[in-house]
């Protein structure tokens, strides 16, 4: 068995575990991130019939992607990186769920999109929960309203919401208040958790986790 995949294999088993031992109703979904790998660590995974895989940049996930999607039909792309509105073509055109909708702008291009390329993308609206100036997000104070322009003005399909707790705190108290922050929209959909607090995100009801070095090793960055 390849290494990603036995990876794979555990970090599965593990979330069982903590379902099981919490007695949890949701079982969320591994997006496997693949940003900076090249297709080969990733067709094992692929073949082994996993669906969910993440990217952060167009570009690669273009390169990548492209014709993997045209031989496996039922995989799901996620965008799980910072769009800019000037890509939002791209975006709408390559991947089936975007994680980082954080703006009018940007909501407005992928509305316009979406109509000419006759494409519906399942939508997470981001959230700066901690107020971070150096991190993309709708505040809190603002969600309400930037939802009901997403759904009502634009007819975007908003299916969750998604956050990037801060680095150097706990993450529980910040997917606590997602959770909140989601069931007051009555939204169905978590995108929370990563490598470091994946088995935080599943106790407070993540239904998506994006999943990298933990499953496809430590990344080239280059």
């Amino acid at each position: 068995m390849h290494a990603n995949l036995k990876k794979l294999k555990l970090i599965q088993n593990k979330i069982n575990e903590i379902i099981n031992e919490k007695q949890l109703k949701t079982k969320p979904k591994i997006i496997v991130v693949t940003k900076t790998f090249p297709i080969e660590n990733i067709i094992p995974l692929v073949e082994s019939g996993h669906l969910h895989y993440g990217e952060n940049k167009i570009q690669e996930a273009e390169n990548k992607w492209d014709k993997i999607k045209k031989n496996y039909k039922n995989l799901s792309l996620h965008m799980v990186g910072k769009l800019q509105s000037n890509k939002a073509k791209k975006a709408v055109d390559l991947f089936d769920y975007i994680h980082s909708l954080d703006n009018e702008k940007l909501a407005l291009k992928i509305s316009h999109y979406q109509k000419e390329l006759n494409k519906d993308v399942k939508l997470f609206i981001q959230l700066n929960l901690a107020d971070e100036k150096q991190k993309s997000g709708i505040t809190i104070n603002n969600l309400k309203s930037f939802y009901s322009y997403c759904v009502n003005d634009l007819s975007l399909n908003v299916i969750g919401l998604m956050c990037i707790p801060p680095i150097d705190r706990n993450s529980n108290e910040y997917f606590k208040l997602l959770k909140r922050s989601s069931d007051a929209l009555n939204l169905k959909e978590l995108s929370m958790g990563m490598s470091s607090d994946f088995d935080s995100a599943v106790i407070n009801g993540s239904t998506f986790l994006r999943l990298g070095s933990i499953i496809m090793g430590e990344r080239n960055i280059t």
